[in-house]
Parts: C-alpha cells; structure tokens; sequence
C-alpha cells in the first residue's frame, strides 16, 4: 500500500539534512501530502461572521483528496457532497505544479470574480506566503495582483477568473461549476468552447461542482462521465473520468445520538443506502444527517440530497428551489398518474396549444375520461407553419374535438408566410374542426395557480409526452443573477416555456363537459347514416 493512501495523523518530520530535502522535494506526493510544506487557514465554526476565529494547520489531504489524487485523470469531473475541500487540494496542486515545473500556466475559475479573488488570497497566496523561508527566498514574486501570481526562478504563473480563453492552461480547476452553469449559462458554454479547450493534451483539467438541477453544462459532462462509468469503459485521453464523493466518506461528519432523534423511516432510508452502495452508515453518522438535515436546511430533502448527496441519483433530484410545478409533478408520479395512458378510439381527442410571440409551438393532445383529463401525446417545434402542425395532428387519424388557442390568437402578427391572425389560419387549414379562444387571466401568477391546482386530474403518458413532461419538470422562475433571487416570472429563454404555456390554456380553460362535443365526429356520423 502506498505510504500516501491514508491521511496522515500529524505533519511529518521536516528533512533535516540537504541530501533528505532533495529527495523529498522531488516527490510531489511527499511535498503536497507530508504536511511539511503547505498551510491552510480555516475559520471557525460561524462561517458567515467576519470576525469569525481563523486557525493555520499544515495542509494534510482528508480520505477524499487522497482518493482524488490517487485517481487522477488528464480530464476529471467531480460531483460531490459540500465543504469537501476541493478547491483547497486544487489550490495546493496548482501552486505546487507552479513552483515546481517551470514555465507552466495554471488558472482556477470561480463562479465569480470576488470568489476567485478569495480563492487566489487565502488559499493560494496563503500556502506560499507560509512555506518554508529558505523555500520561498528561492522563489519570488515578480508579479503579483488580485488575478494573477508570476513566479520569478520558473517563469510559472496562476491565475484565477471567471473564465480563460487566451493562450495554453496546463493545469485548469474549475470550481462549483454547477452554479456558474445554473445562474450564468452563457459563461458555462464560454467555458466549455474556451477554457477547457485551452488545456493541452499533457495537461490537466478538473470540474468539480454539487448539483444544481437537471440541465446545464456541468449535468451533461457529468452524466456523460458517470454513464461511461456506469458501462464498466475506462476514458481515453482528453475524456472525462467521473469521481464521486459522498458525504459519509468524511470522517468528520458525526454527531452524538444522544441528542438526536433518528426516525424509523430515516433508518430504512439509510439501511438502503448501505445496501444500495455496499458501505455502513454507523449511528454517530445517521445522527450527524439527521441533525444536518433537520436543523440546517429545515427538514427539506431535496437540498440535503443536493448539499450532502448519499447517491449520484440523489445529487440530480428535483428541488422545488425556484420551480413552478416539482411538487405536483411528484405527486402524479407518486399517484401513478405518468406512464402508460393509452388513446381510447371510442373518445375524442382535443388539444391546448401555446402560440407565443416567439417561434415555438407546443400542443397537448388530451382525451376526457370520466373527471380525469389523459394527456395522450405532446407536440413541439419552431420556425414551422400552423399547416405543419394540423398534418401532424391530422396523421395521427384520430377523431378531434375541441382545440384550445390562447388569447393573443386572435391578434394579427407576422406568421411563417403571412400576417395574419393565428385563429384565422387555423381556421383556413381545418376549418372542421372547433377552435376557441380562452380569456385571458388577470396575471400569470394567477394562471400558474389554476394549473397547480387541476394537475390533480391530469393522466399522462409517459412515452407520447416524454419532452412536454421535461419541459415542466424544468420550467422556472426568473432567476436575478444580481440579487440571487427568484423572481415570480416565468423564464422565457431556456426553450422550457412553451410546454407549460400550452398546458395552461387548458387549465384555463377546459371544460369536462365539453368531452363529448366533436365537429368531426358529428360529421362522421352524419355520412355513415347514424343519427346525432
């Protein structure tokens, strides 16, 4: 077993001899890990207060760092329970690589610039400020600001922002990228296209991050990773190998069961993460959770499958933080009311559609059955003309019978290949079928609750709906980046909007007891002779 993987109890013993120092320092498990070189500075127990008391320790990676370390790829994307101590360890091997291997370039990004400036000022700068004197005589500053470190015996620079497009990276951490991809998408994609790119072949980039929902750049590297890993496939240079770090891998995290009250139902929870990942949760650390749980994030489990994740599976599950509709969509779920819900011929079919301003069109087929409305299939696209959209439904063969526009339908404006009024052109292209307006709601907060409360009744089949039922798990509120709040609004820009829009027109405005009328149907009777 190697000498580095397990914590170190205590620093070692610093080399007393010119020979011992050699050797040591051209180890650089010895020099990251020996805690003879490198310090941190952690605060006390009260994070938030600025007075909050500060201790220097030498720097000794915890269980979770040396896994890290000894796992290490060219490309690594970490998902993580919190306060694990990633930044620091990548803050220590980046210093480490710029003292140590001339003319190398390092960059850390935060989610933003007062981040990385702590980043760079109390981790970095720290551990260089409290090495040794003869070490750090040897290799100066020449260049110093509140971005950027330039060593003057190597040529070695660090830098930390928000992003990194210029020139060669060969050592890249990015950090929580989760929320830079959640809160500033575009500077997730900037990263993506040119931070990451900038990292050479010999070089190494690592993304570490919790979750922060479903979508984003950091869930697709993720998942991409994890899957491959899930397959049992090794990564290839320049692929991303997935680590994951739950939170009862810290030794630290326990509590005294006596002055915690475990529940039944959470001890089966625990008993099958034990099962389920093949470790043992001991009671100390159930009580720690429950406590965590309890008294940190008020009970909410979501944040604590987020925060303090037991599973993957658990880092991606849905927070009602800043979403309209999770808590219903749950609840179908849980009710069995997503699956498999089949057409019924003997029904009409009728349909709710969104037509907004932009260029996307959703439309809901649903059929009545009894006081349960079935969502039978989902029906999305852009740049296309209302004919697209009638032959689409027109293919299907079913019989139709009410189908539901949204206020604004009545208004003229400029269509695919004309100006004109969408109910209009609709009316021109199935002019069988029964088309109403329904009235517009004083507001959209208003119009949102109505949904709420009548997805009670909706049925929904999981195959035929499979991206309208995305679309409402992602749909969100608007999310101040400045403030770093919700707003009550929709967000109307990440392609999620027009599902929820069309569902609401039904919500709005159907009628149970409008099941059984049918202009089509009516017309097919009369031509096969039975009587209305």
């Amino acid at each position: 077993m190697s000498r580095w993987a397990t914590p170190l109890p205590a620093p070692l013993s610093a080399p007393t001899t010119a020979e011992e120092w050699a050797r040591c320092l051209a180890d650089p498990f010895w020099r990251i890990c020996s805690g003879v070189l490198y310090k941190i500075m952690i605060k006390g127990d009260d994070q938030e207060a600025e007075e909050s008391p500060v201790t220097v320790l030498p720097f000794l990676p915890n269980i979770n760092q040396l896994r890290f370390l000894h796992g290490l790829h060219d490309r690594n994307v970490i998902l993580k329970a919190r306060q694990l101590g990633f930044t620091t360890m990548a803050s220590v091997m980046a210093l480490d690589r710029c003292l140590w291997v001339p003319n190398q370039r390092c960059g850390i990004i935060a989610h933003n610039l007062d981040a990385a400036a702590e980043i760079l000022r109390d981790k970095v700068k720290f551990a260089y400020l409290n090495l040794p004197d003869p070490l750090r005589d040897r290799m100066p500053l020449t260049r110093e600001s509140a971005k950027e470190l330039l060593f003057g015996h190597n040529n070695s620079s660090l830098r930390v922002a928000t992003s990194m497009r210029s020139g060669t990276i060969h050592f890249l951490h990015i950090s929580e990228m989760g929320k830079i991809a959640k809160r500033y998408p575009e500077k997730a994609v900037e990263i993506v296209t040119g931070s990451l790119p900038a990292v050479p072949k010999s070089g190494i980039a690592t993304i570490e991050s919790t979750a922060e929902g479903q979508e984003g750049e950091f869930h697709k590297i993720a998942t991409r990773a994890e899957n491959m890993a899930k397959a049992g496939v090794q990564p290839g240079p320049g692929q991303f190998l997935f680590h994951f770090f739950p939170w009862y891998l810290d030794p630290g995290y326990v509590a005294d069961p006596k002055h915690v009250r475990i529940s039944l139902k959470q001890h089966e929870y625990f008993d099958s993460i034990e099962e389920s990942e093949g470790v043992e949760i001991m009671l100390p650390q159930r009580a720690w959770y429950v406590n965590k749980l309890e008294h940190d994030f008020s009970g909410d489990q979501f944040k604590m499958f987020q925060e303090m994740p037991s599973t993957p599976a658990e880092c991606w599950a849905k927070s009602t933080e800043g979403t309209w509709l999770t808590v219903q969509l749950d609840a179908a779920r849980a009710a069995g009311r997503i699956g498999k819900v089949p057409y019924l011929p003997s029904l009409p079919v009728h349909s709710a559609w969104d037509i907004g301003s932009g260029d996307g069109t959703g439309i809901w087929l649903f059929q009545q059955v009894g006081l349960a409305t079935h969502f039978i299939r989902y029906i999305e696209d852009w740049a296309k003309g209302y004919s697209h959209y009638v032959n689409q439904m027109r293919s299907t063969g079913w019989l139709f019978g009410e189908h539901l526009l949204p206020h604004d339908a009545a208004q003229e404006r400029q269509l695919v290949d004309k100006v004109g009024a969408p109910i209009q052109m609709l009316t021109e292209l199935a002019p069988d079928w029964r088309w109403r307006i329904v009235p517009r709601v004083h507001d959209f907060t208003a119009g949102i609750t109505m949904l709420r409360n009548r997805m009670a009744e909706a049925w929904f089949d999981e195959e035929g709906c499979k991206e309208g039922i995305q679309h409402l798990t992602l749909y969100r509120k608007k999310f101040n980046t400045r403030l770093g709040m919700f707003y009550d609004e929709p967000e109307k820009h990440d392609g999620h909007s027009e599902a929820p829009d069309a569902l609401r027109q039904w919500a709005q405005g159907w009628n149970p007891s409008h099941a059984t009328g049918s202009t089509t149907a009516k017309k097919r009777r009369k031509t096969s002779g039975m009587t209305a």
